[in-house]
């Protein structure tokens, strides 16, 4: 989501890692997201999820809502009294709206980039975004924009299911540093490649062990103390190192 209004991520948006996600815009009602994900866990349907949720506002007139279930369709509603352009569109597991638009057009470049673009759905939603942004976005400028995510324990030390948090609160451009984040997030938090690791023997491990030390970490623990500190815990692998936490040490290294 993005948006001049100060810290969307905070009003927009809801997911339940097996149920769906709900966005709540336009006057965002909040109430939408803990009532959405209740109906939803029950497996209703996207369509009705947006149909009970809205018949029973009666401020429904200025509510924008989306909604995706498990699978099938997302579904979408603009009320009549949305500020233009407002307005919406659905497919295979997505929905897409916004409001005070600069033009339909956004809605569209953001249907056709998500569709088209592959990978993680970080990286899809992210896609959508830039493209809608690139298409004109809001139409009163820039300010804020969030990005969440869930899976099953694929959240930090596999102990929650929210994969993906980012939010840029307030910035002249937030899209970009939205995406800027993200590659942070893949930096610090994502777990290694099982085929890219490497083993820690021989002259490798004599140079991880140089390095350490020269930063004052030495003994068993050296790596995981050294990584503790710069937050690559998630990216630890008994007897064998990351490429990227090796490129980092290496880079922490270069003038030590």
């Amino acid at each position: 989501m993005a948006s001049r209004f100060l810290a969307v991520g905070s009003a927009v948006p809801a997911v339940d890692a097996v149920a769906g996600a709900i966005a709540t815009q336009s006057m965002a009602n909040l109430a939408y997201r803990p009532q959405g994900l209740t109906l939803l866990r029950t497996g209703t349907a996207a369509a009705d999820v947006v149909a009970g949720l809205t018949a029973a506002d009666p401020l429904r007139a200025e509510r924008q809502l989306g909604v995706v279930g498990a699978d099938g369709d997302g579904a979408t509603y603009t009320g009549d009294g949305c500020l233009d352009w407002a307005g919406g569109t659905t497919g295979d597991g997505f929905a897409i709206q916004g409001n005070i638009l600069a033009g339909p057009a956004v809605v569209e470049a953001m249907r056709t980039a998500y569709l088209a673009a592959a990978g993680p759905l970080a990286h899809r939603l992210l896609a959508a975004l830039r493209a809608g942004d690139e298409a004109g976005g809001d139409r009163r400028g820039r300010q804020s924009a969030a990005l969440l995510v869930a899976s099953p324990g694929a959240g930090y030390g596999g102990l929650s299911d929210i994969a993906v948090d980012l939010r840029v609160d307030d910035h002249p451009d937030p899209v970009p540093e939205l995406a800027r984040l993200l590659d942070l997030h893949h930096l610090y938090f994502d777990r290694p490649d099982p085929d890219a690791l490497l083993d820690l023997t021989g002259d490798l491990a004599t140079e991880v062990a140089d390095r350490l030390a020269r930063l004052g970490h030495t003994g068993a623990d050296a790596l995981a103390d050294w990584a503790g500190i710069e937050n690559f815990e998630e990216r630890l692998v008994p007897g064998r190192i990351d490429p990227l936490v090796l490129g980092q040490l290496r880079a922490a290294t270069e003038e030590t």
